[in-house]
This record gives C-alpha cells, sequence and structure tokens, in this order.
C-alpha cells in the first residue's frame, strides 16, 4: 500500500467504541483502524488498533484477537519503494508517510501522479504523460535522452521524426499540467526536471515490480474501478488487465462488485473481519 489519499472518510470516534461491548468495540477500532490506513494517517490507525487490540483481549476471542495481530502486523511489512539518485529502499507505512508529507516531490507510481507538499497532480489518465513523468523523476537530477523518453511512452526503440515530434507535443503538455510544481527544461539531449523551491525528487512504487502490483495499488485507496479505467491507468488493454485481475481476485488480493459494465473492483479489507461485521451475533457481547 502506497501513494496519496483521495479521502478522509468519517469513522467513529474512540467514545463510540468505548460505549459498545468489547467484541464490538474491537470490531469498530478495526474500522476505524481500516479507513486511517486507506487514507495513510498512520497515527490515527496505530492509536485505534493499540484500542482494538485491548477490546479484542477484554473480549477474549482467540479469532478477534488474531485479526488484530494481523492487522498490527502490517506496519511492519514492506509497503513501497524508494528510488532516488539510482537507490533503491524498501519502505514500510509509516516510511510512506513521512515522504508524502516531506519536502520532496515525489512522483506516486503507486497513484500514478506528482505530489509536493499538500499539492496534488493525478495523472492516472495520461499514461503517456506518466511514463514521460516517470522517466524523468527516475534521472533526476539528470536529463533524458529524447530516444530513451521515446522508448518509455511510446514503446518504440526505433523512433523516427512521427515519434520525436510527437514527443514534442507530449511534453508541451506535460509541462503546462506540472507547471505549479516543476519545471521540464530542454538539453542538448533530451529535457530535465527542475523542481521549484529546491525541492529534490522521489520515486515511489509498489514493493514489488509488475502489473499486479501496480493494480493492486490503485485499488489501495479503497476507491471502486472499473477494468477500463485501471486499463487506461495503466496504458495496457482491458483484457489484459482482465486477466490480471482475475488471477488477483483468485488469490485474494482483490474483489469485484457488480457485473457486466457495471462491474467495479476493489482491494480486500486490510484486516480480515468483514465477516465479523456480518455475523455480530457470533462472538460473544460480554
Amino acid at each position: 500500500m502506497c501513494g496519496r489519499p483521495h479521502f478522509a472518510p468519517l469513522q467513529p470516534t474512540p467514545a463510540d467504541a468505548r460505549s459498545l461491548p468489547p467484541s464490538l468495540a474491537a470490531v469498530a477500532e478495526l474500522a476505524s483502524a481500516e479507513l486511517a490506513l486507506r487514507s495513510l494517517r498512520i497515527g490515527a490507525a496505530q492509536a485505534a488498533l493499540a484500542r482494538a487490540h485491548a477490546a479484542a483481549e477484554r473480549a477474549g476471542v482467540p479469532a478477534l484477537q488474531a485479526e488484530v495481530d494481523e492487522a498490527r502486523a502490517a506496519f511492519q511489512r514492506p509497503a513501497a519503494r524508494r528510488l532516488a539518485a539510482g537507490h533503491e529502499q524498501t519502505l514500510r507505512l509509516d516510511e510512506v508517510a513521512a515522504l508524502l508529507a516531506s519536502d520532496a516531490l515525489v512522483l506516486d507510481a503507486c497513484r500514478r501522479g506528482l505530489r509536493a507538499g499538500e499539492a496534488w497532480l493525478s495523472l492516472t489518465r495520461r499514461p503517456v504523460l506518466f511514463a514521460l513523468a516517470r522517466a524523468l523523476a527516475e534521472a533526476w537530477p539528470g536529463d533524458v535522452e529524447r530516444e530513451a523518453l521515446i522508448e518509455r511512452a511510446f514503446r518504440t526503440r526505433r523512433p523516427d521524426e512521427t515519434h520525436r515530434a510527437r514527443l514534442r507535443v507530449e511534453i508541451g503538455r506535460l509541462r503546462r499540467i506540472v507547471a505549479p510544481l516543476t519545471g521540464i527544461e530542454a538539453t542538448t539531449r533530451g529535457f530535465v526536471l527542475r523542481p521549484h523551491e529546491g525541492r529534490s525528487v522521489a520515486v515511489l512504487v509498489p514493493p514489488i515490480d509488475g502489473d499486479e502490483a501496480s493494480l493492486v495499488a490503485l485499488l489501495a485507496d479503497g476507491a471502486a474501478w472499473s477494468t477500463s479505467a485501471l486499463a487506461l491507468a495503466l496504458g495496457d488493454s482491458q483484457r489484459t488487465v482482465q486477466r490480471a485481475l482475475v488471477e488477483l481476485e483468485g488469490e485474494g488480493r482483490v474483489r469485484a462488485i457488480g457485473r457486466a459494465r457495471a462491474q467495479r473492483w476493489l482491494a480486500p479489507p486490510l484486516a480480515g473481519f468483514t465477516t465479523i461485521l456480518l455475523l455480530p451475533a457470533s462472538l460473544p457481547l460480554d
């Protein structure tokens, strides 16, 4: 799980949860932690999980205690990788949140956009521009040759004048979109990022490579995505994305709601408490 939150949902307050029986209080706090994690509010998530742990201990339900422990363990697992100056660093959830809260210009390959402080520019629906921005961010503070940019954005190793002309057009579009956060300057070889206010540049990518990892990362905020929207974000065909989604669904890493054109894809809960929410009567209330 990595990237920028798309919303800050409402959640139960600690006082609300404390008024419930221990088992239901634990479930309520797990729900609060789930919502906080989706929006990368790490401190709030940790506090909610601490309260869930205490409530689960009072309830004395082994399955509930195991779910709380599993949710708490998520904080120690790799959540993303940071690429900077040719080096790669694995990040936990709290480290992802710290990077996004820093002064760095972050190319977020999980949510497909650029972030600097509170400012966020989405490139989810512009896969070519995102590919160009990522190539420039990965090379910073150096530049990227025009041929290399053409290969990354247009997926061809034999560029001609048509590709070079298109590159100039797409760089112009990207320059206008990212102008609030960074400049893009032409060099003798190609192009280079010039972030405003002397910011450094970091690239945030999923913890593992591949389209499946990118799909899981896009779904990590809890929003519902159509297959066509995911395909557009990744720059792949709907058929390719659909095959990957079916495989991920079989592994329990994504889930589908609706059918046909109304079908949407979601990430599973970060903890396995959905069945408990559906069957609260199966838990002892005292």
